[in-house]
């Protein structure tokens, strides 16, 4: 894989944004913690600082070691970047007056600067910090303000160092794409050849040297992440690819086969193993979420090994792990070189004694979807809604019984057919029912009842770090909340989640 762009990430939110909008661009990047930088930067193009929730004059600001970088090759300094700089390097950063969050407007832009091509002075960016730069660094010359903050950018003369004291990489800064374009391309002169094709042409050519005629096994959830490894895989290796689709027993109404058949179309060596008895005998009596969670890990287990090993000479475990994983693994205050496994596998045990191989670990959910439709995977398949993978365990409150599961199971496939059905499912990030151990008075007929309620909950998001609900036209909530009641015996009660994340999550346990 070509490296191109280094991002070194100080522990700030947005670095992941910074990555998102770099390769947007067709650039290949890669975060390291500050601490962590690589030995061998001969690949590297240029170098991206990021911003921080830490000050540059705080005891424990990080300090980066950036002797084999500034003056050596490109280099781009974001908000805290930008700070350290000043702040190291014969500048002066103070606490501001007033707490700069927030919405700015530039109000001078220096003439002729490669930066700011195509910029026009009152673009809007995003600040983000209570320190402010009160003096540039030792040969700086400034290249924008805002009507608050004098040095909202500058360049060191004598290097290819730029500084911006706000965010590009969000949305609200208006032309902060165009602005990491003119770094990336106009002044260091990446090449802009990361693209979904070129992506699969490479991994498949990685896969087949590093596989060999050596035989791997994948667990397959039905999801888009897993699908898209086990087509890569199929296209290196074939048949020497073993997939298999376990059944927990928790997955939506019919899904099993559904999803059996439709990987029979795609030409992928499946195997079904229904294992829904099991995963719900060990669940009985059992209401504590993370329960649940390592339960239905260790019995995931169980069962993918019995499988295994019926098959001879296996060597490898493949896993749909992607770029957030790998992210959320190493922390900036304590690196560390475990990857998150994928969440079917739930940590591999050491008696396993299989090699992993990860071939989306570079790749963002999006980043997936593109590859997917570059291996000609069916739309409806990649446009799949999200689904964890303790399945409708998490979306039953409380203890789990096979009467609930059948419930919600109902429950859930009246909510989805129905965002289909009515063209909403697509506008939507992810979507699904909670089953709540609450029952509700309610009257059918002229009888009294008292029933379970669920609740529904759809959100919009881009990589499910924030998440807003989404608003569903009344009718169609009126429309399900009827068909629900009368379709599903043991509900008399309807409610729809109106909670954001943060700082609700989007699941409920």
């Amino acid at each position: 894989m070509q490296h191109n762009v280094l991002i070194l990430d100080f522990g700030s939110q947005y670095t992941q944004l910074i990555a998102r909008r770099v390769r947007e661009l067709n650039i290949f990047c890669e975060i390291f913690p500050y601490n962590h930088i690589p030995s061998d930067l001969s690949s590297y193009k240029a170098v991206i600082l990021g911003g921080s929730p830490f000050s540059v004059r705080g005891e424990d600001a990080p300090h980066p070691d950036l002797s084999q970088i500034r003056g050596k090759m490109p280099l781009l300094a974001v908000c805290y970047g930008a700070q350290y700089l000043a702040h190291f390097s014969g500048g002066e950063v103070a606490a501001s007056n007033t707490r700069e969050y927030g919405r700015a407007n530039l109000s001078y832009i220096k003439e002729g600067e490669t930066f700011f091509e195509g910029v026009s002075e009152n673009s809007q960016v995003w600040m983000s910090h209570s320190d402010s730069i009160k003096g540039l660094p030792t040969n700086a010359v400034k290249l924008a303000s805002t009507h608050d903050v004098e040095y909202a950018a500058y360049k060191i003369e004598g290097e290819t160092t730029y500084a911006i004291q706000y965010h590009p990489e969000v949305y609200h800064s208006t032309d902060g794409k165009k602005m990491l374009e003119n770094f990336l391309v106009k002044i260091a002169e990446v090449p802009q050849n990361f693209t979904p094709n070129a992506f699969v042409d490479e991994m498949v050519a990685e896969l087949k040297e590093k596989l060999g005629n050596d035989k791997v096994v994948l667990g397959l959830s039905g999801g888009v992440d897993s699908t898209v490894a086990a087509v890569l895989l199929n296209k290196a290796i074939g048949q020497n690819l073993y997939c298999i689709f376990v059944n927990n027993g928790l997955l939506r109404k019919n899904e099993f086969q559904n999803v059996l058949d439709q990987y029979k179309g795609m030409g992928l060596n499946v195997k079904g193993v229904d294992a829904g008895d099991r995963f719900l005998g060990e669940l009985a009596g059992i209401s504590d979420p993370e329960t649940k969670r390592k339960t239905i890990g260790r019995v995931f287990i169980e069962v993918f090994d019995d499988e295994s090993h019926l098959l001879e000479d296996v060597k490898w475990l493949a896993q749909g792990t992607i770029y957030p994983d790998v992210i959320e693994s190493v922390s900036v205050k304590g690196p560390s070189a475990t990857i998150k496994s994928h969440h079917n596998v739930g940590g591999l045990p050491d008696y396993m004694k299989l090699k992993i191989v990860e071939p989306l670990r570079m790749l963002f959910k999006d980043e997936v979807r593109r590859v997917g439709a570059t291996l000609g995977i069916d739309p409806e398949l990649l446009g799949r809604h999200p689904f964890p993978g303790p399945g409708l365990s998490i979306r039953i409150l409380g203890d789990i019984t096979p009467e609930k599961v059948q419930i919600l199971q109902d429950v859930d496939a009246v909510f989805i057919d129905g965002l289909k059905s009515w063209g909403l499912y697509d506008k939507v990030w992810q979507a699904g029912a909670i089953l709540l151990p609450v029952n509700s008075v309610g009257v059918m007929g002229d009888e009294r009842t008292y029933e379970k309620v669920v609740a529904l909950r759809a959100v919009e998001s881009t990589d499910g770090m924030t998440a807003d609900w989404v608003h569903l036209p009344y009718d169609f909530l009126m429309k399900v909340s009827n068909d629900i009641i009368n379709k599903v015996k043991g509900v008399n009660r309807v409610v729809y989640d109106i909670s954001s994340k943060p700082p609700a999550t989007i699941e409920w346990e």
